[in-house]
């Protein structure tokens, strides 16, 4: 009688409450792998190896290890020997302590702190670099003489893997490295970004921790969770007093770091006239079909439409399977925006809940949903606020939320308590201060709707009051402007609702002010250029990059791979997005890569996308 194939080792995921847990879990299941969760003390005995993964902020975390009584059990597991991968605060509350939030001891593994990236500065140019540090880079191994090689493997595998890969990163706070033998004996690649250079990844007997998202960074990530899973246990165990002792290694800084620049894939979401959601795209933020011209011939057997009606809604596809398309053909992230009427009730949305839950299951990269992440009251009075909307995408398998409307609301009472000198200017009950504190500011997405306001050339800055600060003059504008535009000048006045009102708040105000409140990246349209094909707007680009220091993903556009080109090349923003181009398949995201490394722009190299 044949013999049973052995048993698996059974795999256990500590979920402490963070965003990005059913991330991982698809991540698993995709790899072949079955899990159970980390449900209380008792589980920790259970298990063969753990994964901890997590966003959010230290110190929430592990207030929520020790409300959990689960602080001491995980510690007791980590000094067991057994196998343990830590993501992100997985990583990092293996050290003493961190600079985020309230003070609170870590477990304290490793006698180092966690920092806030501070005055981090482009390494050739003296340029300042925008925090949260979000995008792909290089996890470099580490120069160690040790016997570390079989550990790096974990990271960078061999079979004509390059040693180098971009994988994932989302975070304001980090270890850095400095050369000392505590942390050249724990060190198993570093990262440099600016003129920093931080722990990206450690490794010590049983212990394997990361500061990127392996869950979302594409294959290369992947690659990394595979060998961690396929290894054997005994490979995995051991003693963290092996190798206390290590050589003081230095460090040397590039004269370029490994961040690449994001392409994004955008996808409009709503309902069409039957209820099926689709992916839509129109001009100037009109996504229907133009209506056939009204039928007055009396005997004619045609029906005719209503011409103020319009078309049914530009259907480009299903979102789930165009998110696949655009994953598979090597988007850095993807961005579903739902712009139908659910918005009054985003809870209740079910359908939108459920294509995030789907994409999430086969794309292993970032995902960003907007669309009703505002406080709201339900059809029967149950109040939901805006990180209770949150949470339940994040649960779904987003990684980041998008705020339109509510954010420009929330910079106007802030403008407001700055101008009658009210204290505190931060109230703690915005849906951007909420959702930053639970989740951390790099999940927390602000998308700005401006449009031109134009003005004499030759006006007088100061009657435009604090708007002086985005006037633009057209023969100053860069990019791609006619001849009637460089007579011109202009501000930039924020919108809400899609474009469709106007307020009283410039892009600058908008962009300082919800920098302030806590939000980690600008999601940058323009009502203008959408739908145009003419190209970014770059003066609109650099006046926001200007005025904050986090990342800006620039949009509306794009109309060939010149202009991704033109952006990168004339301004400082971290990414650009597209949507119509990519949909009607006028522009390949793979041209976009191809000519943007052609170019030297760093992009995420074609080896790592999907697998």
């Amino acid at each position: 009688m044949a013999s049973s194939p052995p048993s698996r080792p059974r795999l256990f995921i500590l979920d402490y409450g963070a965003g990005n847990v059913r991330s991982l879990a698809n991540s698993v299941k995709a790899l072949g792998y079955e899990f159970e969760w980390i449900k209380d003390a008792s589980d920790f005995d259970k298990a063969d190896k753990l994964l901890f993964p997590g966003v959010g902020a230290f110190n929430q975390a592990i207030t929520s290890l020790h409300t959990s009584s689960l602080f001491y059990p995980l510690k007791k597991y980590l000094e067991s020997g057994r196998p343990y991968f830590g993501i992100c605060i997985g990583m990092q509350v293996l050290f003493a302590g961190s600079d985020e939030g309230a003070p609170v001891p870590g477990l304290s593994l490793i006698d180092a702190r966690v920092e806030l990236f501070k005055d981090v500065k482009d390494v050739k140019t003296g340029s300042k670099k925008a925090v949260p540090h979000m995008g792909w880079n290089e996890a470099t191994p580490f120069p160690s003489t040790s016997s570390k090689a079989k550990e790096q493997q974990l990271i960078h595998g061999n079979g004509g893997v390059d040693q180098e890969e971009d994988l994932y990163f989302v975070h304001s706070y980090a270890v850095p490295y400095t050369p000392s033998p505590l942390l050249s004996s724990w060190t198993n690649t570093t990262t440099q970004y600016g003129d920093k250079t931080f722990v990206s990844s450690i490794r010590r007997g049983n212990i394997l921790a990361c500061q990127f998202h392996p869950e979302k960074s594409g294959a290369a990530g992947l690659r990394v969770l595979k060998r961690w899973l396929d290894a054997p246990i005994e490979e995995l165990s051991g003693s963290m007093d092996e190798e206390a002792k290590e050589e003081i290694v230095e460090i040397k800084l590039k004269e370029v770091d490994g961040l690449t620049k994001r392409i994004v894939a955008c996808l409009d979401v709503r309902t069409n006239d039957s209820g099926d959601l689709v992916v839509t795209k129109g001009d100037q933020y009109d996504v229907r079909e133009k209506a056939p011209a009204p039928v007055t011939d009396a005997s004619s057997t045609v029906t005719g439409t209503n011409p103020a009606s319009g078309g049914d809604v530009i259907n480009l596809g299903k979102p789930v399977d165009l998110a696949r398309r655009y994953y598979e053909s090597g988007a850095d992230e993807i961005c579903f925006l739902n712009i139908t009427s659910f918005r009054s009730s985003a809870l209740l949305d079910q359908p939108m809940l459920a294509v995030v839950s789907a994409a999430a299951e086969t794309i292993f990269v970032p995902l960003t949903v907007g669309g009703g992440i505002k406080d709201t009251v339900d059809p029967d009075g149950t109040k939901r606020s805006a990180l209770e909307v949150a949470g339940a995408y994040f649960r779904s398998g987003a990684d980041k939320v998008s705020i339109g409307s509510d954010a420009v609301f929330a910079v106007e009472a802030l403008l407001a308590r700055q101008a009658s000198n009210t204290t505190p200017l931060l109230t703690g009950l915005t849906g951007i201060e909420t959702i930053s504190a639970a989740y951390g500011a790099q999940a927390v997405v602000v998308s700005f709707d401006p449009k031109r306001v134009y003005v004499p050339l030759d006006i007088d800055p100061s009657t435009l009051g604090p708007h002086a600060a985005s006037l633009i003059l057209g023969p100053n504008a860069k990019g791609n402007v006619t001849e009637e535009e460089r007579t011109k000048a202009w501000w930039y006045q924020c919108t809400v609702m899609g474009g469709r009102d106007v307020r009283d708040v410039d892009v600058v105000q908008l962009a300082k002010g919800v920098e302030m409140l806590g939000a980690g990246e600008i999601l940058l349209n323009s009502v203008d250029r959408d739908g145009s094909g003419r190209g970014f707007d770059l003066d609109l680009v650099e006046l926001v990059k200007g005025s904050v220091g986090i990342p800006v993903v620039a949009s509306s556009g794009a109309g060939k791979v010149e202009d991704f080109g033109e952006l990168f090349g004339e301004t400082e923003a971290e990414a650009g997005l597209a949507a119509g181009i990519f949909h009607r398949k006028e522009v390949p995201i793979q041209d976009v890569k191809s000519f943007l490394l052609e170019q030297k722009v760093p992009a995420r190299r074609a080896k790592d996308v999907a697998h």
